[in-house]
């Protein structure tokens, strides 16, 4: 069987060259926007935007253990890369090439809207009129229903995974814990590990009891600091992993972002396909409901996963029919 040939790729950094004006009020001196576009340049785009630690690389067809969505788009994959061109950015206050505050917890704040304009920006750059769909899971479906509010005549479709019109008061919460957190740990002089611990406790919230206690129920390891359980292990194992490639200035900045969201459901003319998770704890199936009821043009989907929140990333299969019918 012959081998497929590799996509085309095309990628960069925008400098804008002049002051950025943010939603939230102050403006940024310089900005830079790192993107990247891959397939072939005939076939229609579809953004794809994930979540907060997500990143331009959606899925690498040379590497298949690299992209942060390579579960889900690919050649033959629910969103198949053979069919369009999948066009993504780091976001504005991220860890990648777009500008962020790196070595800094200081930033102003961002909103879903300045994340809709940076993606205006590279859609000018290349010259692209209109977007077939824009895909965005967790923030990244934040960031759509900002773009579809906005800029309702520069996309075709919007489809949207486990995110609302607005940031519920209990998932706030637990951000706003985690962001205190991170903070404390920059005072005193160990801000790796708080954000470690931060991202662990977010760990907990991304997932579901039913998964935890099929994965975790196993008896606590005794140290000479006292017991340590498997699921602690776990959480414990995944932030150290996140914290040693990721900005803690970054999770605050978008992790704050998460809970300024707010756009108005009304005003979004295109057609929107919503999924929802009924198991998912950060957005609660209601909040997906009352935004489709809200929408002029939505169809809602509902699954249920034992991976909660996490679905997005998680369940290939479960999404296939989802984009299938979404993507037109």
């Amino acid at each position: 069987m012959p081998s497929q040939s590799a996509p085309q790729i095309r990628e960069g950094v925008l400098s804008l060259g002049k002051p950025f004006s943010l939603h939230h009020g102050g403006e940024l001196k310089t900005l830079e926007i790192g993107w990247r576009c891959v397939g072939d340049p005939t076939h229609p785009i579809v953004v794809a935007l994930g979540g907060i630690s997500a990143h331009r690389v959606v899925s690498d067809h040379a590497d298949p253990d690299s992209g942060w969505w390579r579960a889900v788009v690919g050649p033959g994959a629910p969103i198949p890369s053979d069919r369009y061109q999948i066009l993504s950015f780091d976001y504005l206050g991220g860890s990648g090439l777009t500008t962020g505050p790196k070595d800094s917890l200081a930033f102003p704040s961002v909103s879903t809207f300045d994340q809709a304009e940076l993606l205006q920006l590279v859609m000018r750059h290349l010259e692209i009129g209109a977007i077939h769909a824009f895909v965005g899971a967790s923030y990244g479906g934040m960031v759509g229903l900002a773009f579809a509010e906005r800029y309702p005549q520069r996309l075709q479709r919007l489809i949207v995974l486990s995110a609302a019109h607005r940031a519920h008061p209990m998932a706030t919460a637990w951000r706003s814990v985690q962001r205190r957190i991170v903070r404390l740990g920059a005072r005193l002089g160990d801000t790796r590990s708080a954000l470690a611990l931060a991202r662990g406790l977010a760990m907990s919230t991304y997932r579901t009891p039913e998964e935890f206690l099929q994965r975790f129920d196993g008896q606590a390891r005794h140290t000479a600091e006292g017991a340590v359980f498997p699921v602690e292990e776990y959480l414990m194992a995944r932030g150290e992993q996140y914290a040693s490639r990721y900005a803690a200035g970054s999770f605050v900045a978008l992790s704050e972002s998460i809970d300024l969201h707010r756009i108005d459901p009304t005003q979004i003319v295109v057609p929107v396909s919503a999924l929802a998770v009924s198991s998912d704890q950060l957005v609660p199936l209601e909040d997906m409901r009352q935004l489709a009821a809200s929408l002029p043009k939505c169809r809602l989907t509902e699954i249920h996963s034992i991976f909660g929140h996490d679905a997005f990333l998680k369940e290939p299969q479960q999404l296939r029919p989802f984009f299938d019918q979404s993507l037109g």
